[in-house]
């Protein structure tokens, strides 16, 4: 009886350390995330110094962006759901070796193999981190702050991961615009910052205990509900429309930038694609008190009129309307794919959600790739000016079909 009252202040002591250092716990695997997507758009403003250098076409670009897309699409698929079985921290580590490898390969392999091996690898350790990061992070506030973490773990998710993706072209083209060797400097600037977030994961508490099962690798699987088939397509080109704006941003914008615009400054180039993925960050986050059709219906609408407004900005060679289009575009990119996120958590079963999941981050990073992939062989064939006037037809053709199958979608939704 008289040990009670000790026990318990010394109970309390290690729950409140525990619970501070899962917090401290937290933020290091948000500034780990952060630089880790980030690492993924320093290339965007230096593909233009790759062009000068050695005579790449539009094409070649867009070539060298896709190996990135795919790289995380088979990441995905292979790795993105094991640390549920290994833990978080036995994902994160690798992958964010796998990003370093790659930084260090820009560094000492800068030929267009190298280039296309670096985006490749970027892209695996991206693909493993991007889901383990958003579980662990979760996870660590859940412990933190006992039922009350996981709308702030969301929120500082999504800021980590689009504004990560968009800080990575402005700190590029400030260090390439100022700092000397421009195509090493960044690179080296990005290692030095992955090195220091892998030894601070080290200090990361695990949030998933051992398990003494037998178990037997599958990779991921890819399943549609068959119960909302409508609702989940629509979900699907909600996510392909919206990352094909993102992907025109981080790959071929800068070039159009210098080429059409006659914009040579490295920091302007990394500034566009920061401001695209900074207001796409914004509107998640402002987005999600939103109900699902007020963010379908507002993430439809600024994404068509981004749509219309980038090919319009460089027909006129409008650098001030090229911003403006590339901001309401990333808006309504982040709200329209928060909203199909938040669509195929609500229609699969909790045993099919990682499956569905997998689905539409398919068809995000295919739209990441294949319209910009189109776009840089049209620019072959014709003139700029005509095959981003096309390009832009094209997203609005999307939108209006996206726009069709949400309708029927809805309409199924009511009549169930």
């Amino acid at each position: 009886m008289s040990t009670l009252p000790t026990l318990k202040p010394h109970a309390h002591k290690i729950a409140h350390a525990a619970r501070r250092h899962h917090a401290r716990g937290f933020w290091v695997i948000t500034y780990m995330f952060a630089v880790t997507m980030a690492s993924g758009g320093i290339p965007a403003p230096l593909y233009v110094l790759y062009q000068q250098r050695d005579g790449l076409n539009s094409l070649t670009l867009t070539l060298i962006f896709a190996a990135y897309a795919l790289g995380v699409v088979i990441s995905l698929f292979l790795a993105g759901h094991i640390s549920d079985r290994f833990g978080r921290r036995r994902i994160i580590g690798p992958a964010v070796l796998l990003t370093i490898l790659s930084t260090l390969l820009f560094i000492v392999w800068p030929a267009l193999p190298g280039l296309l091996v670096a985006r490749f690898i970027s892209g695996l350790g991206i693909g493993m981190l991007t889901a383990t990061a958003t579980a662990h992070m979760t996870e660590l506030l859940g412990v933190a702050r006992p039922g009350r973490g996981s709308q702030r773990a969301q929120i500082v998710s999504t800021a980590a991961n689009m504004g990560g993706i968009g800080l990575g072209p402005l700190i590029s083209g400030i260090l390439a615009q100022y700092a000397p060797q421009p195509l090493y400097t960044p690179y080296m600037v990005t290692a030095f910052l992955l090195v220091l977030g892998l030894l601070a994961v080290m200090t990361v508490p695990e949030t998933v205990a051992p398990i003494d099962e037998p178990w037997q690798y599958k990779p991921q699987r890819v399943v549609v509900p068959r119960s909302a088939r409508g609702r989940y397509i629509a979900a699907l080109m909600m996510g392909f429309v919206s990352f094909a704006m993102f992907g025109f941003f981080t790959s071929l914008a800068p070039s159009v930038m210098s080429l059409q615009l006659h914009i040579t400054s490295h920091i302007l180039a990394g500034l566009v694609p920061f401001l695209v993925f900074a207001a796409a960050a914004a509107f998640q986050i402002l987005s999600s008190m939103w109900q699902a059709k007020a963010q379908n219906v507002v993430g439809v609408l600024l994404l068509a009129l981004g749509v219309v407004l980038v090919p319009i900005a460089i027909v006129a060679t409008s650098f001030a309307l090229l911003i403006v289009g590339g901001i309401v575009a990333g808006a309504g990119g982040g709200i329209t794919f928060k909203a199909a996120l938040g669509s195929v958590v609500s229609i699969a079963p909790a045993e099919t959600r990682g499956e569905a999941l997998a689905g539409l981050f398919l068809a995000a990073y295919l739209g990441l790739a294949v319209p910009v992939i189109l776009l840089g062989l049209m620019m072959q064939l014709v003139t700029m000016v005509l095959a981003v006037t096309v390009f832009g037809l094209v997203m609005v053709a999307l939108l209006i079909v996206m726009t069709v199958m949400l309708g029927r979608a809805s309409r199924a939704k009511a009549l169930s």
